[in-house]
């Protein structure tokens, strides 16, 4: 069943169950209300009777004539001494209760009508008693038509209230299968694509934009993705193309190749070829949600600092500035961490014109703070979130001799989100770039 039969088939028989309800007090409280009518006038006969009857005489132990719908009767000592009809000569009722009753004994072969009797019995003293009926036909017959009417009537109202229910359902629902019908009918390459927002601000509204968003999301994504590819393919062919451009003018020219000299150009492509695999492999498990396992040893960051910066001096790249290097703790992955440093260390290097300046403190909050700067071109402001997308790569450092394929910053900003820190670029104090990374500190 659909939503819009489920909500209808349920309110319909709690509709109905209520109208039931409803229906048997209404026909109890109505056949209360004749019943109570009925010992209202049989008590205003009785006093009537009563007031006669006490005053003694001749007409002690004698009735008026009963009324075609009512019941009279003396009884003294058990004997009926008057009858109204006189067809009653036996007493209808026993000992007076504390009021009326409902009987039916000894009536039905005398008395008009089919229904039981309502009676009053009245105790006059001196062992004379005074019975006095009226027939209930009126009241069963009112309340039978109006039990009748609502036998007709209970249904019908709930079968009205559960098409309209049908109907309001179905137009509170519109929205939703007009969502859907989109939803299902956007594609890989229809991601552009929106669902329909209702104007009102409820549960389908929100629904609508929460869709809406995600689809935003989706498309960015795939777009990210396509453009990943797209870029992973050019760096993977660009030094694919060189190598087999050198093997096949070799082949070509046997006579004046060089085969130590290809031999060395081809390694070292091969190796900035496993290079760019590693990397895009560590992006492709950070994307897939597997990051390095939550960081949980004492790191002495500084020691990582001082490490990669020897290893860039003894390579003789750039002057590299420590003295703003002071002592800091981290909790994180060791290994991770020494890739945050090289990697922005061989980012700053790379664009630096002769130096490079490496900050490490330890902040009052218990984080530690780098940052490293270089002398550089710098960063513009609106490119300042672009650098650290993958395969990024600013035109000033689009030429041959400056190396990287702009993954280096992308796997520096996973590693430190992994670690619970942040990284940003922040104004250089002259020029360049400067890069500030904040990390938990121990605890």
């Amino acid at each position: 069943m659909t939503i819009r039969s489920r909500v209808t088939a349920l309110a319909t028989v709690a509709v109905l169950v209520v109208l039931l309800v409803a229906g048997f007090a209404i026909v109890r409280a109505h056949e209360r209300l004749l019943v109570e009518t009925v010992d209202e006038r049989l008590e205003q006969a009785a006093a009537g009777h009563v007031s006669r009857v006490g005053g003694g005489g001749e007409q002690a132990d004698v009735l008026p004539p009963a009324d075609d719908d009512s019941v009279a009767q003396l009884v003294r000592d058990g004997r009926v001494v008057d009858a109204a009809p006189a067809a009653l000569a036996e007493p209808i009722a026993d000992a007076p209760p504390d009021g009326a009753d409902q009987i039916t004994r000894g009536l039905a072969d005398v008395l008009p009508g089919e229904g039981a009797y309502r009676v009053l019995s009245v105790d006059l003293g001196e062992g004379l008693v005074l019975h006095l009926g009226a027939t209930l036909d009126d009241v069963q017959d009112s309340t039978g038509a109006l039990r009748q009417a609502l036998v007709v009537s209970v249904p019908l109202i709930a079968a009205v209230l559960g098409a309209l229910i049908w109907w309001f359902v179905g137009r509170a629902l519109r929205p939703v299968e007009a969502i859907r019908a989109q939803v299902g009918a956007i594609g890989g390459h229809d991601l552009h694509r929106r669902v329909p927002v209702p104007a009102t601000d409820d549960e389908v509204g929100r629904l609508a934009r929460t869709m809406n968003g995600m689809l935003d999301r989706l498309e960015g994504s795939a777009e990210q993705q396509r453009r990943f590819v797209a870029d992973a393919s050019h760096e993977l062919r660009s030094p694919l193309t060189r190598m087999r451009s050198e093997l096949e003018v070799d082949l070509a020219h046997p006579a004046t190749a060089d085969p130590a000299t290809t031999h060395r150009s081809t390694l070292e492509e091969v190796i900035g070829l496993q290079h760019l695999v590693d990397d895009l492999l560590t992006l492709a498990r950070h994307d897939a949600g597997g990051r390095a396992a939550a960081p949980h040893d004492d790191v002495d960051l500084d020691d990582l600092v001082m490490a990669a910066v020897r290893r860039i001096r003894a390579g003789g790249r750039a002057t590299v500035d420590t003295t703003a290097v002071g002592p800091a703790r981290v909790v994180g992955d060791a290994s991770q961490l020494a890739r945050v440093v090289t990697n922005l260390l061989d980012n700053a290097v790379r664009h630096a014109e002769g130096t490079v300046a490496v900050e490490l403190r330890a902040r009052p909050d218990g984080s530690a703070e780098l940052a490293i700067a270089d002398d550089g071109p710098g960063i513009p402001a609106g490119d300042r979130e672009r650098v650290f997308e993958p395969f990024t790569r600013l035109d000033e450092a689009r030429t041959a001799g400056a190396g990287g394929v702009g993954l280096g910053l992308a796997i520096v900003r996973d590693i430190v989100r992994a670690h619970g820190g942040t990284i940003t670029v922040a104004d250089a104090r002259e020029r360049g770039a400067r890069l500030v990374v904040t990390l938990p500190g121990t605890r």
